[in-house]
C-alpha cells in the first residue's frame, strides 16, 4: 500500500481544510475516499468542491461501516470525538482526532483504553507541536542544561472573539453544545503545549468567569494558578475579550529564562545556577549575571499538514507521530481541573474526581439553552449520554 484511504467525519472549518490539503497533494500518502457531515450545506459544499471519487455520507457511522477507508479523521463537535474514535478503532481502522480529545476525561479515558486494546494507529491533531519555537522550548527544557523549572507564566489573551462569532451557531458558547468556552474551544493547543513542555501540575486553583464579556453560558475569562510536583508554580491567563491581547509564554528555570512572544524565542542564560548563586553570594542586592540572546530555530512550522503527513507515515512506515492519541487526555485533564476549581471555588488536586466533574458538568448541561439534537442532557459515567 503506497497510499492510505482516508475518510473525514465533519467537514466544517477544520474538516474542509483537511480535505483541501489532501486533494491538493500536500499529503501525498493520503487519498481522500469519503466524507460525512450531518449538515446538508456542508454536503453541498462537498459535491461542488471534492472529486467525484469521494463518497459523501450524512452520518459518521455510515462512513465508518462503508469499508471505503483505511483511516478516519474526526473533526466533529467536541462531545462526539471519543465515541467516533472508538467506533473507528473497533472497525479496524486508524484514527486521527481533532482537538480537544473530548469534553470530560471519564469519556476520554474509555477512548484511550480502547486504543490500547487496538493495534491501529491513533493520533491527535496537536498541530502546534510542529511549531519550531515550541519544539525548541521543549528541547531546551527537556535536555536539562537549564536546570529545573521554577516558574511558568502564559498570558494567552489574543483569542479575541466578537458576539457575532458566538451568535453564528446556536451550539456555540453553551455547555450542552461545546462543553466549555475559551478553555475547551480556543486553548486546547496551549494547554497541551504547557503540559508537553513543562509537565503536568499537581494542583490547580482558578477563577473562571462565565459570560463576563459576551452573552454566553460558558467561560470567556480565566485565571489559573498552577503548582507542580517539584515546587514550581505557574499562572495561565486567557480570555476571548482582550484587544489587542497578548501571547507571552515564559519559563523560568534554575539557569535561565525562556520567553516566547511575537514569533521570537529569547533566552537569558545565567552564568551560574540561581540556586547556587542565592546561597553563595555575599552581596544582598546583586543579581546573578548572564547573557541575553534571541535563539535560532530550524524555522519549520508545517502545522496541520505536518500532522497529516506524520499520521500517514506512521501507518505506512512506522515513523513517529507528532502526538499520540492517548496524550489528548493530558491537556483535557488540565482544562477539566481548571473548570472544576472555578465551579467549586477551591483548589483541585490532580488526579481529580472524574465522577464529580461529570456531575457538575451535567448540572450545567441540564440548564443549557442548547438542547437541540441531543437525546438527553445527561452524560453518563461510562462516557455515553442519554437514557
Amino acid at each position: 500500500m503506497d497510499q492510505v484511504k482516508i475518510g473525514i467525519i465533519g467537514i466544517g472549518n477544520m474538516g474542509s481544510g483537511h480535505c483541501d490539503s489532501i486533494i491538493n497533494g500536500k499529503v501525498p500518502e493520503l487519498r481522500l475516499t469519503a466524507v460525512a457531515d450531518r449538515k446538508e450545506t456542508r454536503r453541498d459544499w462537498a459535491r461542488k468542491n471534492l472529486p467525484d471519487s469521494v463518497t459523501i455520507f450524512d452520518e459518521g457511522d455510515s462512513l465508518i461501516k462503508s469499508g471505503l477507508c483505511d483511516a478516519v479523521i474526526i473533526a466533529t463537535p467536541h462531545y462526539d470525538h471519543p465515541g467516533l474514535v472508538m467506533k473507528t478503532l473497533e472497525h479496524n481502522m486508524h484514527a486521527l482526532c481533532e482537538k480537544p480529545a473530548g469534553v470530560y476525561t471519564k469519556q476520554v479515558r474509555l477512548m484511550n483504553e480502547a486504543a490500547e486494546r487496538s493495534d491501529r494507529v491513533f493520533a491527535m491533531m496537536f498541530n502546534q507541536r510542529t511549531n519550531h519555537i515550541y519544539r525548541k522550548m521543549y528541547e531546551l527544557v527537556h535536555e536539562g542544561t537549564l536546570g529545573s523549572i521554577k516558574r511558568v507564566n502564559w498570558i494567552i489573551t489574543d483569542w479575541y472573539r466578537s458576539q457575532a462569532y458566538y451568535d453564528s451557531g446556536e451550539w456555540r458558547g453553551t455547555w450542552a453544545g461545546e462543553g466549555g468556552g475559551v478553555l475547551l474551544n480556543q486553548c486546547p493547543h496551549n494547554l497541551d503545549l504547557l503540559q508537553w513542555i513543562c509537565g503536568m501540575p499537581s494542583k490547580v486553583s482558578s477563577v473562571c468567569h462565565n459570560g463576563k464579556w459576551h452573552n454566553i453560558e460558558v467561560e470567556d475569562d480565566v485565571t489559573a494558578y498552577l503548582e507542580f510536583p517539584n515546587g514550581a508554580t505557574g499562572v495561565f491567563i486567557t480570555t476571548t475579550a482582550d484587544a489587542p491581547g497578548t501571547n507571552r509564554f515564559e519559563i523560568t528555570l534554575e539557569k535561565g529564562k525562556l520567553v516566547c512572544e511575537d514569533g521570537k524565542l529569547t533566552l537569558f542564560k545565567l552564568n551560574v545556577s540561581e540556586r547556587e548563586f542565592c546561597f553563595s553570594t555575599r552581596e544582598g542586592f546583586k543579581k546573578p549575571a548572564g547573557q541575553f540572546a534571541e535563539l535560532e530555530t530550524d524555522g519549520e512550522n508545517p502545522q496541520h499538514v505536518g500532522v497529516l503527513n506524520a499520521f500517514a507515515g506512521k501507518i505506512l512506515h512506522g515513523t513517529p507521530l507528532i502526538a499520540e492519541g492517548v496524550e489528548g487526555i493530558n491537556g483535557l485533564t488540565l482544562s477539566n481541573a481548571i473548570h472544576l476549581s472555578g465551579w467549586l471555588n477551591k483548589p483541585i488536586d490532580l488526579p481529580f474526581d472524574e465522577d464529580l466533574f461529570l456531575e457538575e458538568l451535567n448540572k450545567r448541561c441540564a440548564a443549557s439553552v442548547y438542547k437541540k439534537n441531543v437525546q438527553e442532557m445527561t452524560f453518563n459515567t461510562d462516557g455515553s449520554y442519554g437514557a
